[in-house]
């Protein structure tokens, strides 16, 4: 999921080892109430349906697989950088029409507006540089679909230091506000914006079932939402 401005050690390491990432292959339930949440929300948007998308940074191609049976693109194509993450979500993608291939997110092999769509899908903070990634999304599609950390989330800043997977993975989230002004800057404009999710990944199943149990609580409250939800999903467009 890196690009080359961050080494993909890490990510070559889990898909070689893993056969895929640890928060798709585990069986823990707050990885599946995460990753489910995540999926809702992308679908949310109603961006994919008859448009061709390219879904950088799409690692062992775990999310890419489901947003093509349940998001019904016209044709998808994953990139990652991680060379063993590829080859892993050429194995799953099993008899669907996907391509996937090894490149570098900030210098893709494709040309201007070669999609309907770039899906930006959790990979800005594991990057140094973030904005290029965006400008290099707004070059290949003229609509962009970013799914991130929430910044503004107090909790994730605390996992980012605390937890050894998130040092190891260089996980370092930003605000929804800095996001869209790296938008901006790109020559784009953010057009919808949502807050979702409440369960961190990796927690005991008893807290996952607890803050499962307040998410619609929590999602449904401006103040709660932009401070308490786990991730939030921008659509932005070329001006």
């Amino acid at each position: 999921m890196r690009s080359a401005k961050i080494n993909v050690e890490a990510f070559e390491k889990d898909a070689s080892s893993r056969g895929g990432y640890l928060y798709t292959l585990t069986t823990r339930l707050s990885c599946r109430m995460a990753t489910g949440r995540s999926l809702e929300a992308i679908l949310a948007t109603g961006q994919l349906a008859g448009h061709s998308v390219i879904d950088m940074g799409c690692g062992d191609g775990y999310y890419t697989t489901r947003l093509w049976d349940q998001g019904r693109p016209r044709a998808m194509t994953g990139v990652d950088a991680a060379a063993a993450a590829i080859r892993v979500a050429c194995e799953q993608k099993q008899e669907r029409p996907i391509r996937f291939e090894v490149a570098e997110v900030h210098a893709l092999p494709f040309r201007n507006n070669s999609f309907d769509v770039a899906l930006v899908q959790s990979i800005l903070h594991h990057d140094d540089d973030p904005a290029g990634i965006i400008r290099e999304a707004f070059r290949v599609a003229p609509v962009i679909l970013i799914h991130e950390p929430n910044g503004y989330n107090f909790g994730l800043k605390i996992i980012e230091t605390t937890s050894r997977y998130h040092r190891e993975h260089g996980e370092k989230s930003y605000t929804p506000r800095l996001i869209r002004r790296w938008i901006e800057e790109a020559g784009g404009e953010p057009q919808w914006q949502r807050y979702a999710g409440f369960v961190p990944m990796f927690c005991p199943d008893w807290l996952a079932r607890a803050m499962k149990a307040v998410e619609p609580v929590v999602e449904g409250l401006p103040g709660i939402r932009a401070l308490g939800c786990a991730v939030f999903v921008v659509v932005a467009r070329q001006k």
